[in-house]
């Protein structure tokens, strides 16, 4: 498949991720909560796994497509080309956003943006006060699993047909779990597009913690997988 190809399907997926995601948030958190943004996010992926996944992979996530390359799986000229595609795949997803919320009167604030802290969240209800220390270690430790779960659902020794499946899964409950804490990244492309357009004056000077604690969660992810596969690929000759 032509890099070309790949790209324009990371373009695509990462803007249904973050069209459906954040759009969910923004329009209509109010009504379905934090259950439904968290399904949101991984009916995206599922949907994607399964539309795009047989082109690009649907790595949706520069994250992702890091771990991915730290395990060996892709080139780092295809990474950076990846990189490119999803963020901005975001963005155009964020732009049209912000043109409806525009189009429809609404105030725009923290649009959906991640952050963390009584001073970015204010008194919103359900979001907890996290360092930024708890706020990194949380996105870390949660793009670790949310990787684990990818590369090992894409092994070639794994049954695939439900790759796509266990990964959404995956993501709906990280959500779960951080969104009262983060408002949930787990994906930098995610991050970068709200902060350009939110208004709240913490999106921008935060958004460092949610590029840089997802990279660091996925590489580790990479590296542990490939030891995990090369034991048991030991135990096996044995």
């Amino acid at each position: 498949m032509k890099i070309s190809n790949k790209m324009a399907a990371e373009f695509l997926g990462t803007f249904w991720l973050v069209l459906g995601g954040c759009g969910t948030a923004i329009f209509a958190g109010g009504t379905v909560g934090f259950l439904g943004v968290a399904i949101a996010f991984g009916l995206t992926v599922v949907t994607m796994a399964y539309g795009i996944g047989h082109i690009s992979g649907a790595h949706l996530n520069p994250a992702v497509s890091f771990g991915v390359w730290v395990n060996g799986r892709m080139s780092a000229k295809e990474m950076c080309c990846y990189w490119v595609a999803q963020i901005l795949g975001g963005i155009a997803a964020a732009a049209v956003l912000y043109g409806v919320a525009r189009a429809a009167n609404m105030e725009i604030g923290t649009f959906a943006a991640n952050g963390y802290g009584s001073e970015f969240f204010g008194n919103a209800a359900g979001y907890l006060n996290i360092s930024c220390g708890g706020a990194f270690a949380i996105e870390a430790v949660l793009t670790f699993v949310f990787l684990m779960v990818i590369l090992g659902s894409t092994d070639e020794r794994a049954n695939g047909k439900f790759a796509g499946l266990a990964i959404g899964l995956t993501l709906t409950l990280i959500h779960l779990i951080s969104i009262p804490l983060t408002n949930t990244s787990v994906n930098p492309a995610r991050s970068i597009s709200q902060a350009i357009f939110a208004e709240n004056s913490l999106a921008l000077p935060q958004l460092w913690l949610f590029i840089v604690a997802p990279l660091v969660g996925a590489g580790l992810a990479g590296l542990a997988y490939k030891f995990l596969v090369s034991d048991c690929c030991k135990c096996c000759k044995k």
